[in-house]
């Protein structure tokens, strides 16, 4: 253990484990453990110290990164809890090399997910305060006029808090996209839930510069210049 190494979350995600947030989340779940004892909260390591999470040792050599874009279908979980969780997005996509996804979709949801083993991109993308652009394609359970959706776009109180501004744009008589830079729980169902109406479907068309543009079930590898755009 070090006083003056790297805090044991960014580590981690320094060496494409895992975002910082999850490391924390791993931390608090008791699975980590530094030189064979749990790992606490904020604590400095470096590279001689011995990381293990689960049982299973670190490699704490910097790879290559990996960004993939995943069009997620119905039913997919996204966690990294492989050996607990059925139909999980990490035994579904299958890769070859240690990759996490950025963020999540619930289980009903389907579309954009991007996957990564960069932690320090992902949590840049994950933060709120920057303000990042993710688009959703909305069905909802029947006609929804103009003036509901302009009161969406201006915020709705939801989990004790009003949301952000944002833009929402008629589709069809009962089908909209929205436009947000936060990402409240099931923040787009409880926006509908206020003013009575239930999703029927939502899915995910847009990350940033990122667009779906893949049929549902598969994945892509982003392109450099992807990656360059989605890292500024």
């Amino acid at each position: 253990m070090s006083e003056t190494g790297t805090r044991i979350n960014k580590f981690l995600s320094e060496v494409g484990y895992c975002s910082r947030r999850q490391a924390d989340a791993l931390i608090e779940q008791g699975r980590i453990y530094v030189n064979r004892k749990p790992a606490k909260m904020g604590m400095k390591v470096s590279e001689d110290d011995m990381i293990e999470v689960d049982g299973e040792k670190i490699n704490q050599s910097k790879k290559k990164k990996i960004f993939i874009s995943l069009n997620k279908p119905r039913g997919v979980v996204c966690t990294t809890n492989a050996g607990v969780e059925e139909n999980n997005i990490i035994d579904f996509i299958n890769f070859s090399e240690r990759i996490f996804p950025i963020g999540r979709l619930d289980k009903t949801t389907t579309g954009l997910i991007l996957l990564t083993n960069d932690g320090e991109t992902a949590n840049k993308i994950l933060k709120t305060a920057n303000n990042n652009e993710k688009e959703y394609l909305v069905k909802v359970n029947r006609p929804i006029p103009e003036t509901i959706l302009r009161k969406m776009s201006e915020g709705v109180p939801i989990l004790g808090k009003t949301t952000k501004k944002c833009i929402v744009e008629k589709v069809k008589t009962n089908q909209f996209k929205i436009i947000l830079t936060q990402g409240l729980n099931r923040q787009i169902r409880r926006m509908c839930d206020y003013f009575d109406y239930k999703v029927v479907a939502l899915q995910r068309i847009r990350i940033m510069n990122i667009k779906l543009d893949i049929p549902e079930g598969k994945y892509r590898l982003l392109t450099d210049g992807e990656i360059k755009l989605l890292k500024k």
